[in-house]
């Protein structure tokens, strides 16, 4: 069995913003494999689905982000699993927009979700797949992760998030050293057509 977290806020105002990059990836999954997070249970939305034969409950805390450690001990105590059956979907403001991160283990970057379950869970060595949502333009971090994306970047951010899902369920499917190899790279820069001169 794994756990999928995706970080966010609950309620419609927070619907689609950057912060809830975690939640849209995690009900991407839901709809592949037929599932619902509609139940309430461990302080979150949660919903149950089989991906490469395995039981996976895919996990929206409702604790709003900066509790979300509660919900995910609760889960992992519940079930009687280890930290290493777990993967975290979050938000990056440190990333460029849309670029995937996956690691084993880490610091929270100062993502206060991350680190309530560094808190609840008594360390940080769980998977975490941050997605890049672009830096603030001003001072003001707050209002930048509860923003929207803009129309230029909503299709990037669209195409991120699917292939986030993939990188889910490749990490269900071969593990996460296959996870990061395929998914841990920068989109490659356009080729110029323009010859270098010899």
């Amino acid at each position: 069995m794994r756990i999928v977290v995706g970080i966010g806020n609950p309620g419609e105002e927070y619907a689609r913003t950057r912060h809830n990059v975690g939640y849209d990836v995690v009900d991407i999954l839901a709809a592949r494999h037929g599932a619902s997070c509609a139940k309430h249970k461990f302080h979150a939305l949660v919903g149950e689905c089989e991906i490469d034969g395995q039981t996976t409950l895919l996990l929206k805390p409702v604790t709003y982000v900066n509790e979300s450690g509660l919900a995910v001990r609760e889960a992992v105590d519940w079930f009687k699993m280890t930290v290493d059956q777990v993967m975290v979907v979050c938000d990056d403001v440190n990333l460029p927009l849309g670029k995937l991160r996956i690691r084993p283990k880490g610091s929270s970057g100062g993502h206060k979700g991350l680190k309530s379950l560094e808190a609840h869970l008594g360390t940080s060595d769980f998977a975490r797949l941050r997605i890049g949502i672009g830096a603030s333009a001003s001072p003001d971090l707050v209002n930048h992760v509860l923003s929207r994306f803009g129309k230029d970047e909503q299709p990037v951010m669209d195409e991120a998030k699917a292939l986030a899902a993939d990188a889910v369920e490749l990490w269900m499917q071969k593990g996460l050293d296959a996870c990061m190899s395929k998914f841990n790279v920068s989109p490659e820069a356009p080729k110029s057509d323009k010859k270098e001169d010899q």
